[in-house]
């Protein structure tokens, strides 16, 4: 009997460690199949796909330290942010303990980005760094003139040209355009359009939202579809070397694309380089701030509902209507 209870003994005791012990939790949760994920299908796609390649980050580092990344210990999250200051834009940084924050939650694990160590090493890279995001270049007007003046009498060309002044007119997102249909399309007697946006980054139920299209970028428009014989499904397509349509354009193309025009176009490799899938947005926003436009309609316009980024876009341009610059132009130092 006493060698008995000897042989149960430990038996007690792996019980005990397990209880104690968070990771076997947290590694059922990694176990589980994707559809068990309580988080899928929560955000949109591209999101979900950022946050999957954040976390690839996180392993990578901590694997090479031989270190747990799930669940991460506050102060290898701390070590993590640190380490990646001098290498990767503070913008990412903060996107990286955004997605292992995520990562943790939907794994019912604690959330190691609330730590203060955490939330220490973040105002460490702020003091370092500094927080401000590095901007897109702005497509404003004399730049999209500049693009679709360049562009060739390809096919290709033609889809790029509407891409281009669709993207301006309708300050959509990258996967936006990417997703516009013809059937979205509605033609106004004044020659110009509407465009039905269903859905977006900031709508992720569908309410939809629409948006204008001027009369030029309808003939643009209205040129590619004829000449790629597209009447329905998706307005932008791929088009293949010896021009023939495709399916779908992948969202991730059109930065590509447009930085293709512009060296094309002959602009400076910084401008080139500077060029994104924002790009169209940052630069509207920046014409119409030049212009005068009030800022519910910008808002309207760009469908936001705060003015941070009109702000953020349009920086050096609201410099010149502060209360210095109007105060200098009173006294005449102008």
């Amino acid at each position: 009997m006493r060698h008995h209870r000897e042989d149960r003994a430990p038996m007690r005791h792996h019980r005990e460690d397990a209880a104690t012990d968070p990771e076997p939790s947290v590694r059922r949760a990694l176990r589980r199949p994707a559809d068990a994920d309580p988080a899928r299908g929560a955000f949109s796609h591209n999101t979900e796909r950022a946050r999957r390649a954040d976390l690839d980050v996180f392993r990578a580092w901590c694997a090479e330290r031989d270190a747990c990344a799930m669940p991460a210990r506050p102060e290898l999250v701390a070590a993590f942010v640190d380490a990646m200051t001098d290498s990767r834009a503070p913008a990412t940084v903060r996107r990286y303990v955004t997605s292992i924050a995520a990562a943790h939650r939907a794994a019912d694990a604690a959330d190691p980005a609330t730590n203060a160590r955490v939330k220490y090493a973040l105002k460490r890279m702020h003091r370092r760094r500094g927080s401000q995001q590095q901007q897109a270049h702005g497509l404003t007007w004399p730049l999209r003139q500049q693009l679709l003046k360049a562009a060739g009498k390809r096919l290709i060309d033609a889809r790029n040209r509407a891409l281009v002044a669709v993207a301006y007119d309708s300050m959509l997102r990258r996967s936006e355009l990417a997703g516009a249909r013809v059937a979205d399309l509605a033609r106004d007697p004044s020659g110009g359009a509407t465009l039905l946006v269903r859905r977006s980054k900031t709508d992720p139920h569908g309410r939809t939202a629409t948006v204008y299209l001027a009369r030029d970028t309808l003939s643009i428009v209205a040129e590619w579809l004829r000449r790629a014989g597209v009447s329905d499904g998706h307005l932008f397509r791929s088009v293949t070397k010896g021009g023939k349509v495709g399916t779908r354009l992948p969202p991730s193309q059109i930065p590509r694309i447009f930085k293709a025009m512009a060296r094309a176009a002959g602009l400076d490799d910084e401008v080139v380089a500077a060029l994104s899938g924002h790009s169209a947005r940052v630069g509207a926003t920046q014409d119409m701030i030049a212009a005068g436009v009030e800022l519910p309609a910008i808002l309207h316009a760009g469908r936001w509902k705060t003015a941070t980024m009109v702000t953020r876009y349009g920086e050096r341009l609201l410099a010149h209507r502060s209360g210095a610059a109007q105060l200098a132009r009173r006294q005449g130092r102008e």
